[in-house]
């Protein structure tokens, strides 16, 4: 029996994530700083498994580490638009949040069993764009905004934490993760809840950037193969080799909340502003997840096959 701790439980990735390990018999203890992008809807759901347990908390200020197996860290700030407003809290969350834990792993007696592995969510964000081709986990980071480069500061404590401590990690570097229950700042949720409100979907720089996209299902998948494979100390990068532009993505979205096939004519320019520029803007992200595709996974979503069901749940079920 494994146990995990699993922190931003309550988030997109996070509910995955303790879905995914609830469902192979883990018990999974799950923390959440509940903010507002928090799914309150997930707790009950979450809670009538007899192997879960929720805590309320903050990563940067917990006091306390139950015996565990992994510390799976999903919780961050992660919306890129809010750093550039204002980056505290991606401070406080991102760096300081993932020192504390790696101080809680560091103090955590041995002498019951061994001390956990810290498996941390990081970013494709962190090597910056790239032009063409894809990036391997050995690339040079170069983070452009103040999110991607506070993830990145804390890729680099927990390698020097490894080395002065010896505490066992796993970096996973996932690309952009869509489903259902995701907090309507992103995209896919966001665009939907413009529609809803008869307002234009604000597309940065043309729709032009370039993204992967993946299924929150197929992410989680990936945590436990690479739980159950045993390896640690290791670097794994997550895509699934799926990537179109933002504007192809919002195309796919309108068509689908207006109920018209992909491949239907639609005056998409009546739903869309091309204006707005945002300062740091990576024009493509690609990564190479070679190395985690060795270990036996590979993604089983399909985007196409899945924005009709994701759009229809949001068009249904308003959030503020």
């Amino acid at each position: 029996m494994k146990l995990v701790v699993v922190t931003g439980c309550l988030g997109l990735i996070g509910h995955y994530v303790t879905r995914q390990c609830l469902s192979l018999g883990y018990k999974v203890y799950g923390i959440d700083k509940l903010t507002y992008a928090a799914n309150y809807e997930y707790i009950a759901e979450l809670k009538r498994h007899k192997g879960f347990t929720f805590k309320k908390g903050d990563i940067a200020t917990l006091d306390y580490l139950p015996d565990c197996d992994y510390i799976i860290n999903t919780a961050a700030e992660s919306h890129v638009g809010n750093s550039i407003v204002n980056s505290s809290e991606f401070i406080h969350s991102n760096i300081t949040g993932v020192q504390n834990l790696l101080e809680l792993i560091r103090l955590k007696q041995g002498n019951v069993c061994k001390k956990p592995v810290l498996f941390h969510f990081s970013t494709d964000e962190v090597y910056g764009d790239i032009v063409s081709g894809e990036h391997t986990e050995g690339d040079f980071l170069k983070p452009s905004n103040p999110y991607s480069s506070s993830k990145a500061a804390a890729d680099m404590l927990i390698y020097g934490y490894a080395r002065t401590y010896g505490i066992d990690y796993i970096i996973f570097r996932p690309t952009n993760n869509y489903g259902i229950g995701q907090y309507p700042e992103k995209l896919i949720p966001l665009s939907v809840k413009l529609l809803m409100r008869d307002k234009k979907i604000r597309l940065h720089d043309a729709g032009e950037p370039i993204r992967n996209w993946l299924h929150s299902a197929d992410t989680a998948r990936a945590v436990t193969t690479i739980i159950e494979s045993g390896k640690v100390n290791e670097i794994y990068n997550v895509a699934g080799g799926f990537e179109q532009k933002n504007y192809d993505t919002v195309c796919k979205v309108i068509k689908s909340y207006f109920d018209r096939p992909l491949q239907s004519d639609l005056d998409i320019s009546e739903y869309i502003d091309l204006e707005h520029v945002r300062p740091g803007q990576d024009v493509r992200y690609a990564l190479n997840d070679d190395k985690l595709r060795a270990l036996g996974w590979k993604p089983e979503r399909t985007f196409d096959e899945e924005i009709n069901s994701i759009v229809s749940y949001y068009k249904n079920n308003f959030k503020w």
